[in-house]
């Protein structure tokens, strides 16, 4: 990839990061989906709640809990301090961790210890390594490719589907053709298991059947219900010119709110592993996960795994990611000793019922 002028990427990168703490960025026409459900109490659990443990599988390596730190940042002088922490956290709590967008780890040498700093305080841990689908779609060298998966010593390489966002970006790149196409090239070329993921606007079925095809090992789904990256982009661009000149008043909120909600995301994509034809993947359920009960609702539903970014992001920089993340497993295994479950997979053998209706086991 061609060396860029890093000054706009660097400038952006902390511009991300200051509107999620400090604007109303998250999604306000629309919710996760995941408060339509709930699970069906268990009087007789037959489980002793200090017994019950929340280890499991991702992408054939043990985790701690089915739940992963999800790509924020790097790229910029205070990511260096942000992924450590974050790297620190996950260490701590044996979980996976997502790095940000490494487009800068390409454009700018100078940046590259915001994202190398990660192994050297999660050496342990699942780390996967990130890229956009723009940077995909043109082609990435067998030099890209080696640079960010040595950078992280990834063991997944994520691959971000970001169309809304770079609509509203000021200096967007809204070229998607060719995605598919050279993402089937990636997958076969690299020797980590490729993860697809929105950035908050929902993977469907039909878009999720197309991944698999094309050699995808991991659907994060990355739902509407947390971060608008469209609200978080118009912030940027309101600063830039001054007023919206691009879309109608009457279409910008429905614009800014765009998106599949989690939830439902996450109920098309697990109808899929039950096809005969259907390749093996894991889910991960991203996009407004605010507790242990949300990630315990989406395994139930079909997860793998759950991961957070926005939440964790205030947490941290409030002093308090690993009492948020402790609390948030302290709620997951509540929720297995009052249904009776004593493992994560079990949960998603788990009843929910919608509306006093139940609809999904």
């Amino acid at each position: 990839m061609n060396d860029a002028p890093p000054n706009i990427t660097i400038e952006r990168k902390h511009n991300h990061v200051e509107l999620c703490l400090n604007e109303a960025v998250l999604f306000d026409a629309k919710t996760s989906g995941f408060e339509a459900f709930e699970f069906r109490h268990n009087a007789l659990p037959e489980l002793r709640f200090s017994d019950i443990g929340l280890a499991t599988t991702f992408i054939g390596r043990k985790i701690a809990a089915p739940l992963m730190i999800s790509s924020m940042t790097g790229g910029f002088d205070k990511a260096v301090m942000l992924n450590r922490r974050f790297a620190e956290a996950a260490e701590h709590f044996g979980i996976p961790l997502g790095i940000g967008s490494m487009r800068q780890a390409l454009e700018n040498g100078s940046q590259r210890e915001s994202f190398s700093i990660v192994r050297k305080y999660a050496p342990s841990v699942p780390v996967l390594a990130n890229i956009g689908a723009p940077e995909v779609a043109k082609g990435l060298s067998a030099d890209d490719i080696r640079i960010i998966l040595e950078l992280v010593e990834a063991d997944a390489l994520i691959v971000h589907l970001n169309a809304a966002q770079e609509l509203f970006q000021p200096e967007g790149d809204t070229d998607f053709r060719h995605v598919l196409h050279e993402l089937s090239r990636l997958a076969a070329a690299v020797p980590v298991p490729v993860i697809a993921k929105e950035v908050g606007c929902g993977i469907s079925g039909e878009c999720a059947r197309k991944l698999l095809d094309a050699g995808v090992k991991v659907i994060d789904i990355a739902g509407a219900g947390g971060i608008s990256w469209q609200k978080v982009e118009e912030f940027r661009y309101l600063r830039l010119a001054g007023k919206e000149n691009r879309f109608s008043s009457e279409a910008l909120g429905e614009l800014l709110n765009w998106g599949i909600p989690t939830a439902s995301c996450l109920i098309e994509v697990a109808e899929l592993k039950k096809l005969p034809e259907s390749p093996e993947f894991e889910i991960i359920a991203s996009g407004g996960i605010r507790s242990g009960l949300d990630i315990a609702k989406a395994l139930a539903l079909g997860a793998n795994i759950a991961a957070s970014a926005g939440q964790l992001l205030k947490a941290v920089h409030e002093d308090h990611l690993e009492k948020t993340i402790e609390t948030w497993l302290n709620d997951l295994r509540a929720v297995l000793f009052l249904t009776g479950t004593a493992t994560p997979e079990q949960l998603r053998k788990q009843h929910l019922t919608y509306k006093n209706r139940q609809i999904f086991s």
